[in-house]
């Protein structure tokens, strides 16, 4: 008789669901999206790695900078620590990261074609295809990225909010300008040749992107060796429009509508004392700094990291703030 009861409590549990914990995170679906872009007469496709968790309503739209992919944003190290696509998916945040024209996975024409406008109006061609899925469309951005998102977000005013990483109005170019000494034409650079790009892309010099992109940081190997084999290109066009829009002479942000966060690390080009840099010693500090650049949004948020170069989604240190920064600006608009 007891094994008759065993037997049919064993039953019984094998078709009685699991319950979940409260705190689990959703299940996340991901898949990779060329879609079909056009600028002026030319047709393109922009790639993304789009990913959903389940239920997901918000999405997060996110642009590399310079000679950086849509990997940038899904740093596959230390277990995913650095992501921030595995931080917004744990909360439920749906994320589009995507290769900028001319790099990674999208479309690759001449360099003259590529420029922060005719990116910009790519980005806005992703946005467009999202936009019946989700009632609430970010776009965001790192360093040029961080340019291109600002003239999307001014110039079509499609999205909700604007996340700027990297990237200020006031920029140190007593520190700035030599770094671009670290750029040399792609097809000078063994790793780059073979794709047949014209001498308008530019890649970083082999062997200079900690100095250039991750220093006063640690310099971990397994960092510093994964960013240079997959490093990309970065077109002139994109410079120099990136200095005309989003800088002191012509800021595309004064377009900007919604609201914004600025996270930017305090050993960068873009921060130090006004005008070489933003104010960039605290947080309030930060936004005191930009939100004149920002005559039309209803609020700028800030963040700040300490401790790292330019492209601070490697510091592992800092992640955690640094994302439920992100997650808490989003959820609060």
């Amino acid at each position: 008789m007891r094994f008759r009861r065993l037997c049919a409590a064993v039953l019984l549990a094998a078709f009685l669901p699991v319950p979940t914990p409260a705190n689990a995170a959703a299940p996340t679906t991901c898949e990779d999206v060329y879609t079909p872009v056009q600028f002026g007469l030319i047709r393109q496709t922009m790639y993304g790695r789009l990913c959903v968790p389940q239920g997901a309503r918000t999405v997060q739209v996110l642009v590399p900078g310079g000679t950086y992919t849509s990997g940038y944003w899904d740093i596959p190290v230390d277990g995913g620590t650095r992501s921030v696509t595995k931080a917004m998916n744990s909360a439920g945040i749906a994320t589009m990261t995507v290769d900028r024209i001319g790099s990674g996975k999208s479309s690759k024409p001449l360099s003259i074609l590529v420029d922060v406008p005719n990116q910009a109006q790519a980005v806005h061609q992703v946005i467009q295809n999202l936009r019946p899925r989700f009632s609430k469309v970010l776009v965001g951005g790192h360093s040029i990225g961080s340019a291109i998102a600002m003239a999307e977000a001014g110039t079509y005013r499609d999205v909700d909010g604007v996340l700027v990483t990297g990237m200020t109005h006031q920029w140190d170019y007593v520190r700035a300008v030599p770094a671009l000494t670290n750029l040399i034409p792609a097809p000078l650079d063994s790793k780059l040749s073979l794709r047949g790009l014209d001498v308008g892309y530019l890649t970083t010099v082999p062997g200079t992107r900690y100095t250039m992109f991750h220093a006063p940081g640690p310099n971990i190997p397994d960092v510093i060796n994964l960013d240079e084999a997959t490093k990309d290109v970065v077109s002139a066009g994109e410079f120099v429009t990136t200095t005309l829009m989003s800088n002191l002479v012509l800021p595309v942000s004064a377009l900007i509508n919604v609201p914004v966060m600025t996270v930017q690390t305090s050993a960068d080009y873009f921060c130090g004392t006004p005008p070489l840099g933003a104010d960039c010693s605290s947080a309030d500090a930060l936004v005191r700094s930009e939100k004149p650049f920002y005559p039309k949004a209803p609020r700028v948020d800030g963040f700040v990291v300490n401790g790292y170069g330019h492209v601070f989604n490697f510091d592992t240190r800092t992640a955690n703030q640094y994302h439920a920064a992100v997650v808490g600006w989003q959820r609060g608009f």
